[in-house]
């Protein structure tokens, strides 16, 4: 049953949509840009198994797929094999005209920036050099840093990679706890050392919507008063359960480029997903339109699989249980939906994300909690004419049982009363 959304003068005319009542921000006026962290922050999470070269070349290029315009590779001065893959990447983005754009992250050290130059010499690829360093005053008393210190390693490490021609985004970690005047202090020594861009950190997932308001205002101040052109990324992390509605207001209010991975895989409890922030930008109609999403189930997937990843069961457009439902309401609308002859009605009915736009479908099982409209839409999906003796023996199995049926379970009671 795959389906198309509700052509517009349908949604109007059958889904009042609060969301758009008194909207405060949009994001359309202004061009951004999505960065792919998975090669890199993703791979930081302690959970994952670091993918074959092989399987990052196929995630890479399902990013591509996506339209998505930015990937970060990796950490080339991590090791070895972080170098070679890095690497690799490139020579696949040159080898295969890719049109993505490719970042790789440093401490603001020259030793970790010098790895991404020489990358960069060997392939011909203009890297950015994402370089960061901590900023918080919790992160000085530990590291027993004082601003003075940041500054200068933060300078040298920029006129490294400007003196080698590569564009270099400054990234201050745990921004979103760090002192304004410190931010100031730093952001504009950046700035006049040649930074193109600032990327603000929620390192520690401390942030609310009203700290990333906050922060991006006092940021593009700044910028503007420094009279140099600078881009300003938004990369935030999900401790809180925020990471995806601070990446979507992030941009909202000032942002130019946000950050996100796979799934959301990431440091502890991961960064926000970049495929839900691209399906809330899909549906809040800011994508560019015919752009085509129906890779992103794949993409989530290809991760998982390469990463070793479980998808929960229940995870919004990628779960097993997104768009299924064995309740016998919800079972009953759809069938009446299907029944005036409109996939998209019975896409839409119950599910606020079209399943059809991403790929997928709606699906109708059989549980403790269905009716006979359950029954009747799995048996004619898959070609058996229902009747009400086997209707019957299926719910009498269902409600004798604390759990969804399985297709085998299902398909045992038919061939029982049909012989």
């Amino acid at each position: 049953m795959h389906a198309k959304s509700l052509a517009p003068d349908r949604a109007v005319e059958l889904v009042y949509d609060w969301n758009e009542v008194n909207r405060r921000d949009t994001i359309r006026p202004r061009p951004f840009a999505l960065v792919d962290e998975t090669l890199r922050e993703g791979l930081q999470n302690p959970s994952v198994t670091d993918p074959t070269i092989d399987e990052k070349i196929g995630i890479l290029h399902l990013i591509e797929d996506l339209g998505v315009e930015w990937a970060s590779i990796g950490l080339p001065s991590s090791g070895r094999r972080a170098f070679d893959d890095a690497l690799r990447l490139c020579q696949e983005v040159e080898k295969s005209k890719m049109k993505i754009r490719v970042s790789a992250a440093g401490r603001t050290v020259p030793a970790d920036i010098a790895p991404i130059i020489e990358i960069s010499q060997r392939t011909g690829l203009r890297l950015e050099v994402c370089a960061f360093i901590g900023s918080s005053p919790i992160r000085q008393y530990v590291e027993e840093w004082d601003v003075g210190l940041i500054a200068k390693r933060s300078t040298e490490a920029i006129d490294v990679a400007v003196k080698a021609g590569l564009p270099v985004c400054y990234i201050t970690e745990d921004t979103t706890r760090s002192r304004p005047e410190v931010l100031s202090t730093l952001f504009r020594a950046a700035i006049d050392h040649g930074a193109s861009r600032l990327c603000l950190s929620d390192t520690a997932g401390h942030a609310t919507p009203d700290g990333v308001r906050s922060i991006l205002r006092f940021t593009r101040e700044l910028v503007a008063s420094a009279g140099t052109p600078t881009g300003i990324d938004w990369h935030g992390h999900n401790d809180r359960g925020l990471a995806l509605v601070n990446a979507l207001y992030a941009l909202s209010v000032g942002a130019d480029r946000v950050h996100g991975t796979a799934l959301g895989i990431g440091e502890r409890v991961g960064n926000a997903p970049i495929e839900l922030i691209l399906l809330n930008l899909r549906l809040q109609g800011e994508l560019a339109e015919g752009r085509d999403l129906s890779k992103l189930v794949r993409y989530c997937e290809a991760v998982a699989r390469a990463v070793r990843w479980t998808i929960p069961s229940n995870y919004p457009l990628v779960g097993r249980d997104a768009f299924r439902t064995a309740t016998g309401v919800h079972a009953a609308a759809i069938v009446k939906a299907l029944q005036k002859g409109d996939h998209a009605l019975a896409d839409g009915v119950y599910s606020g994300v079209p399943a059809g736009l991403f790929g997928r479908h709606q699906e109708v099982d059989i549980g403790f909690m269905s009716g006979t409209s359950n029954v009747a839409f799995w048996l004619r999906e898959r070609s058996i004419e229902p009747s009400e003796d086997l209707i019957a023996a299926i719910l009498q199995l269902a409600k004798a049982t604390t759990r969804t049926l399985r297709d085998d379970e299902v398909l045992a009671v038919v061939h029982r009363v049909r012989g």
